[in-house]
């Protein structure tokens, strides 16, 4: 099935800006303010704070947040005291980073485009990519991978939020109604793995975007492939009162710190 992938996921996340999605909400006042003593509280996945450790000093660093609109992670890294970029497919979710830089006098860029092409932005030019959970909305990371190498600065680190490659084995409908049975292969398309049927209920007439499931492989090894070296790997699973059947029995999202290698001749 052919479509324009960019397109269709660029409206639906415009329509769930509008809709109030959990993702799209931006920070309030008091986050901001520990932001600026501090104290910064990131998600790279629906739960889990990423660890102090991962971010280290902020001031004065260049960051990309990349495909990580909605006018969360990028003012709290701008109120903490770096220069920040936002770099998202939708434009009302970077109009969300815009309206709380005004709301607090906060200095940060937004630049609109697709996660898989960053010619926009200049080789070398970051010590720190922010990527949470959002390679699922494109169906192959490795062009990511491969960009996020590519503007990372050497030592720079790219802190990467993924969902659970398990989460797409099974069939959608009864999943949401909490049984699990498995329907699906390795990687997993919305667009090839459904059918006509399935794909207007779940995804056209709710006005979801449409994603994507890699295999461990492609999240994992990808990254060491572009260049990037794992240093840090968490898991994280939604709170047991969300309607998500497999965070009843293992970590359905994980999180990885890389670090871009020196390049040798």
């Amino acid at each position: 099935m052919t479509m324009d992938i960019r397109s269709y996921n660029r409206d639906a996340w415009n329509r769930l800006v509008a809709a109030g999605n959990r993702w799209t909400v931006p920070v309030d006042e008091a986050d901001i303010r520990r932001a600026r003593s501090g104290q910064v509280e990131l998600l790279l996945t629906p739960t889990r704070f990423v660890p102090a450790t991962w971010l280290g000093d902020l001031r004065g660093r260049d960051i990309l947040c990349l495909a990580s609109g909605g006018g969360q992670q990028g003012p709290l890294l701008a109120a903490a005291g770096a220069q920040v970029t936002i770099f998202d497919n939708a434009p009302a979710q970077l109009s969300q980073d815009t309206k709380v830089a005004r709301q607090h006098d906060l200095q940060l860029q937004t630049v609109e485009g697709d996660m898989r092409d960053l010619s926009q932005l200049e080789d070398a030019s970051f010590d720190l990519i922010f990527h949470p959970c959002s390679n699922c909305f494109v169906p192959d990371t490795a062009p990511v991978w491969n960009e996020a190498s590519r503007v990372l600065r050497s030592g720079g680190r790219l802190l990467a939020g993924m969902t659970n490659p398990l989460r797409y084995l099974f069939d959608q409908l009864e999943y949401d109604s909490g049984a699990m049975r498995v329907r699906h292969q390795l990687p997993y398309s919305d667009l090839t793995d459904l059918d006509d049927q399935q794909r207007q209920q779940l995804i056209y007439d709710a006005g979801e975007p449409l994603e994507f499931g890699h295999t461990l492989e492609q999240l994992l090894g990808g990254q060491t492939t572009a260049g990037l070296a794992i240093t840090g790997l968490y898991e994280d699973r939604y709170d047991t009162g969300e309607q998500d059947p497999l965070s009843e029995f293992c970590d359905s999202f994980i999180a990885t710190r890389s670090v871009k290698l020196a390049q040798t001749a």
